[in-house]
């Protein structure tokens, strides 16, 4: 059987992960529980980054043998699947919404942002991992509740929320790569008055107008809300 995400590893049947679980089990009580195991890999991931998750390493954090864990997660593939769903149970379902469809997508999209930046492993999983289980499910019927004022179809209330997701992941991989970057102050300076002189020479007159306008704020949130902003209010219902 492949493991840890080889190339030849099968995809994941979703009907299997998600809803197999429910089935009796026979035999001996299991020793360890999916849920444990797969709280102890985003762990792993939180701590040292998505590159660090393997079987092995994970069934050193349960105190279990590796083989014992393949009938919980038989590959990464499918344990990477199993972390996204976990994390997404943090994101709240059961607030109530506002009844204005583009402030409650920017509320959706700002939970999102949220649960990338305390996990930030999530936006490349994403990217790969979208086999929905149930509580990235109760999320996106978060959403498309939210758009229901639009009149929209679902084929569009599911483009919209996949297209949000996608923007909030982007944006969010950026802030991660900020930080981990170390972009201080004095390298953000530098980094100005490298454009500063660019935009002197003449050459580039569209970006000496862009530079030479009033500044806006910097810090992570105002950027995100703008960006947001500009996406969200852009949406039309015809």
């Amino acid at each position: 059987m492949p493991r840890d995400g080889r190339a030849d590893a099968p995809g994941v049947d979703p009907q299997k992960l998600w809803l197999g679980s429910a089935l009796p089990r026979k035999g001996r009580r299991p020793t360890y529980s999916r849920e444990a195991i797969t709280a102890a890999a985003v762990a792993l991931a939180d701590a040292e980054g998505l590159e660090a998750v393997t079987m092995r390493k994970v069934a050193a954090q349960v105190g279990a043998g590796v083989m014992s864990l393949y009938s919980y997660a038989p590959d990464k593939e499918t344990l990477l699947h199993l972390m996204v769903d976990h994390v997404s149970g943090e994101l709240p379902v059961t607030d109530p919404l506002t009844g204005d469809w583009r402030a409650d997508l920017k509320a959706v999209a700002r939970l999102q942002r949220d649960l990338m930046l305390r996990h930030p492993w999530l936006p490349a999983a994403l990217s790969t991992h979208r086999v929905p289980g149930p509580h990235t499910l109760a999320f996106m019927e978060r959403a498309l509740t939210a758009l229901r004022p639009t009149g929209l179809d679902g084929a569009a209330k599911l483009e919209i929320f996949a297209q949000l997701t996608a923007f909030v992941a982007g944006h969010a991989a950026h802030e991660i790569a900020q930080v981990a970057a170390s972009r201080t102050p004095a390298r953000a300076a530098a980094e100005a008055r490298y454009l500063a002189a660019v935009a002197a020479d003449g050459r580039h007159p569209e970006l000496a107008e862009a530079l030479s306008a009033p500044g806006r704020p910097l810090t992570p949130e105002a950027t995100f809300a703008r960006f947001l902003d500009r996406l969200v209010d852009g949406l039309t219902t015809g």
